[in-house]
């Protein structure tokens, strides 16, 4: 695997067990970490934790898409389609289209 590098490190802690993971990371990058780990006395594990949760965290300030709400008052189908089968509504709502 010429060009990456496999860290393997517990990372992740659920209902107080430790989840471990395998991420495989471009040699360059995965050295940089290491450098950047070892110049503020960290771990591995600790650099990908902070790295996740700062992710995460970013994410969360990103506006919550939601769709308008574009029902329409009425009273429900017209008397001809009212007791028609779903076939027969597509087929008149695509007659003289084609299809």
């Amino acid at each position: 695997m010429s060009g990456s590098m496999i860290v393997w490190e517990p990372i992740l802690q659920y209902k107080g067990a430790h989840m471990k993971t395998t991420i495989e990371l471009p040699d360059a990058l995965f050295a940089q970490a290491r450098r950047y780990a070892d110049a503020h006395d960290m771990t591995m594990k600790a650099l990908i934790e902070r790295g996740l949760r700062k992710a995460m965290a970013e994410k969360k300030d990103e506006p919550r898409f939601e769709l308008r709400d574009c029902s329409v008052d009425g009273q429900g189908l017209t008397p001809e389609f009212q007791n028609a089968a779903w076939e027969q509504i597509r087929d008149a709502i695509y007659e003289g289209r084609g299809a």
